[in-house]
């Protein structure tokens, strides 16, 4: 777990050196990497690419990421966004396996202050949009670390591994507005016995850490 309140500047980390599969949080990476290259070329984004980057983020649907995903170059696309964006534990998945693609609450956090800071390598235009599509995540699919406040922006992946005897990769990741504070979260986890035992987790924890962290910000 990682967390940043952007309000006061105090951060939260938990489990620094988990490295977890991405499972569908990738997919925030992935559109960032499709603006930066539509930017690169100087030009918006097509009705296509539209289309497909609205159904890879409020529907998480995953033929129109493996699209973006080809559309971007691949993993090597998906590293080269990664390097501006200043990732440092991301590591794009092989082939076409976008959701194999591994990474840290950190580097999270850091892909999360590319859709909010003016130091960006992604344009004001490009940072409105892919938080919009965030912001309007199809309800069920609004879990995770959103519980945290009444007004987020949300990405998460859920995906049962073989690797790890059919337990549960659960992760959320967002921006989070709560009582007068902005709060960076990200939360990785796995083997997780059950889809729901990780979604429970990471709402406690969430609720838990951005509580905290405002408690501190008035003690001081």
């Amino acid at each position: 777990m990682a967390a940043r309140d952007l309000t006061t500047g105090l951060s939260y980390s938990y489990g620094k050196s988990l490295r977890t599969a991405t499972a569908s949080i990738v997919k925030v990476d992935i559109v960032i990497a499709l603006l930066l290259q539509a930017q690169r070329e100087e030009r918006g984004l097509t009705s296509a690419e539209k289309a497909l980057a609205e159904r890879t983020i409020t529907v998480s649907d995953n033929d129109a990421a493996t699209a973006l995903w080809h559309s971007i170059g691949g993993a090597d696309g998906l590293a080269s966004a990664n390097r501006k964006l200043g990732l440092r534990d991301t590591e794009p998945g092989p082939g076409e396996s976008w959701g194999s693609t591994t990474t840290s609450a950190a580097d999270q956090i850091r892909l999360l202050a590319a859709l909010t800071s003016r130091k960006s390598p992604l344009h004001s235009a490009s940072r409105r949009y892919l938080r919009h599509l965030m912001r309007n995540v199809t309800p069920e699919q609004a879990w995770g670390v959103s519980a945290a406040g009444s007004d987020a922006e949300v990405k998460n992946g859920w995906l049962p591994r073989e690797r790890h005897g059919g337990a549960w990769t659960v992760n959320s990741i967002g921006i989070v507005r709560q009582d007068g504070h902005t709060f960076l979260l990200a939360a990785v986890s796995e083997r997780d016995s059950t889809m729901q035992s990780g979604v429970q987790a990471i709402e406690h924890i969430a609720e838990t850490v951005t509580a905290a962290l405002a408690r501190a910000s008035r003690d001081t």
